[in-house]
């Protein structure tokens, strides 16, 4: 196992509450919702909007990611990006909801099952083939409606103080063992958690993934309805937990927002090809409504292109570029070096089974 590098110094409990406060209102793409009719206004400086050309944009990834993105594109292209911020789910729903007069023109998820049950509804086009190329064929669907953009891999965060990385489980079904009663919180609304259930589901079936969160759900006990993966972080380097399942895109975030906020914490993998070792991806995809189907594929192509995954790689969501030859932020290790489980998104699907496991094990 390795870890992050681990930094001296202590930060208050007070403190680290104020701002994980604060990270869950900001860091979180799904926690706020608004309509921000000026994203992409061209800046100072950049190509005029070409003849008055502009997309709508459903957003559900990080506020901050996707403000970069638009604005890079923006600059690029001269087409104006009229975006509407909500979590996933809203938007799915919305998109279901409006159907062929959705003002949409392009759904921008932070996982890849919203988009899937968006194309098992054939509510999503069809993505040009040079943008799928720009990225791994197992980042995007296998019929091409979406296409992968970015990716998080499935971690343990863990303080040392409370637990030794050779105690940590090695496989994620080794969460429903009972040595580890008391030792662990879990996110179970999490929208980053659902893959996890949907490979468990997939690999052990309903049963046995059922019977997995109820024992789940009786170890990590009072802590088995943290609302948000920045909390896990916080209570696992405070000493309120041992440790928990995250993707670990939020503890570098946090640990580059403020590094005494993981000052006792690091990060630790699951076994080679376990099946809750997971790169889940984030996509895109251009709505089958479009009204300028056109403008749309260009913004895909932007998000896969060199300079989009550039300011993936260096930028605020310490996510994965998928294209090859941009490299990630040097603080994460490689994404070559990760033996993830045999699922991709793909394999996934759209995940519909998944609510329903969470509340047949009393976690939502």
């Amino acid at each position: 196992m390795t870890s992050p590098p681990h930094r001296p110094g202590r930060f208050t409990p007070l403190a680290v509450s104020l701002l994980l406060v604060g990270l869950a209102a900001g860091l979180t793409g799904c926690a706020t919702s608004s309509a921000n009719p000026t994203a992409g206004a061209t800046p100072a400086g950049s190509a005029a909007p070409a003849n008055g050309e502009s997309i709508t944009l459903y957003n559900a990834q990080h506020k901050q990611t996707a403000a970069a993105l638009v604005a890079a594109f923006t600059k690029q292209t001269g087409i104006r990006v009229n975006e509407t911020d909500k979590d996933e789910g809203s938007l799915t729903a919305q998109i279901e909801q409006e159907g062929d007069k959705s003002p949409a023109d392009v759904f921008f998820a932070e996982n890849t099952d919203f988009l899937a049950q968006l194309a098992d509804k054939k509510l999503l086009a069809n993505v040009d083939p040079a943008t799928l190329a720009n990225v791994p064929a197992v980042d995007n669907a296998a019929d091409g409606t979406w296409t992968g953009v970015s990716e998080r891999i499935s971690v343990l965060v863990y303080n040392p103080t409370k637990i030794s990385a050779d105690q940590l489980p090695k496989s994620v079904m080794d969460l429903a063992d009972p040595k580890y009663k008391g030792q662990f919180e879990l996110a179970p609304g999490e929208a980053d958690f659902a893959p996890i259930v949907a490979s468990v589901d997939k690999a052990k079936g309903d049963a046995a993934t059922i019977a997995w969160l109820k024992a789940m759900k009786d170890n990590a006990g009072g802590g088995a309805n943290v609302p948000n993966y920045e909390t896990l972080v916080g209570d696992v380097s405070q000493g309120v937990t041992d440790f928990a399942l995250i993707n670990h895109y939020y503890y570098y975030r946090l640990q580059a927002e403020l590094p005494n906020a993981t000052a006792n914490a690091k990060v630790a993998y699951l076994a080679p090809q376990d099946v809750g070792f997971l790169g889940t991806v984030s996509g895109a995809g251009v709505l089958a409504s479009s009204k300028h189907a056109a403008a749309a594929q260009k913004f895909l192509a932007f998000l896969t292109s060199e300079l989009g995954q550039s300011i993936l790689a260096t930028g605020y969501s310490f996510e994965y570029p998928l294209r090859a030859g941009v490299a990630p932020n040097s603080a994460l290790p490689p994404l070559s070096t990760y033996q993830l489980g045999a699922f991709t998104p793909a394999d996934l699907g759209a995940g519909d089974q998944v609510k329903d496991l969470l509340q047949k094990a009393g976690l939502i």
